[in-house]
């Protein structure tokens, strides 16, 4: 039983530092994603009834956002619609992750802020707009808009600046055109701001200036020291 533990115990160690370094690189993140994932916990062992209305309660739609805007522009950004914390992780670490390893958890989270907060202003002063103008029912005003996409959308946007000349301008061609076909495709507030986001991320290059780590090429990897301590090259040592 002894020599057992004692043959684990290297590779228990081993695991549990890499999940340590992998925390302290993107503590924003994780902390994120330890959030999205209670919460889509609560969601399941609510009622469908109950949900929606809670949903609502928390929703960046035009009637909460006259009467708490501040309340629901933060809250928004941690409830999903459906629980779908499986469909989130992986998106999380695709893009927040390097995101927050190469900017830093300050300006990572400045880029999720603008893009979240700017992107609903967005899409709801269209609604808005068009209810006013009779192109929308007036019930649109209790649409429950919510969820963690418009960040997201605004790490993908920024991650364009993390690549070197020329595969930066192929991700932003990429990514522009699949974010303007989901708006041409479904023509709605919410992948209006999803589009809106993405570019307002694209547009935060002022934020990434002066921190080491872009100008990133696949084939091209030089050790660092932030390797020795065995932290992903994309930390580059800043600190936001």
């Amino acid at each position: 039983m002894t020599s057992e533990a004692t043959t684990q115990a290297p590779w228990a160690r081993r695991w549990s530092g890499a999940a340590w370094r992998f925390v302290r690189a993107a503590p924003g993140t994780c902390l994120y994603l330890l959030i999205l994932g209670a919460n889509t916990f609560a969601l399941v062992q609510m009622s469908p009834r109950f949900r929606r209305y809670f949903l609502f309660s928390h929703s960046t739609n035009l009637v909460e956002l006259r009467h708490h805007p501040i309340k629901v522009l933060i809250s928004s950004a941690f409830w999903t619609a459906t629980p779908s914390f499986a469909y989130w992780l992986p998106l999380f670490l695709l893009f927040h992750v390097p995101v927050e390893r190469w900017l830093g958890t300050l300006r990572w989270l400045a880029v999720v802020a603008i893009a979240h907060i700017v992107a609903t202003l967005v899409s709801e002063g269209t609604v808005s707009v068009l209810i006013s103008m009779g192109r929308l029912p007036h019930s649109t005003t209790h649409t429950i808009d919510i969820g963690v996409s418009y960040g997201l959308s605004g790490s993908v946007g920024v991650l364009t600046w993390f690549f070197a000349r020329p595969l930066r301008w192929w991700y932003l061609g990429a990514a522009t055109v699949f974010f303007a076909l989901l708006f041409a495709v479904e023509w709605d507030f919410t992948d209006l701001g999803h589009l809106t986001a993405f570019l307002l991320g694209v547009a935060c290059y002022p934020i990434t200036r002066g921190v080491p780590g872009g100008n990133w090429r696949p084939h091209r990897r030089s050790p660092s020291r932030s390797d020795a301590d065995g932290l992903s090259p994309l930390r580059s040592g800043a600190t936001g």
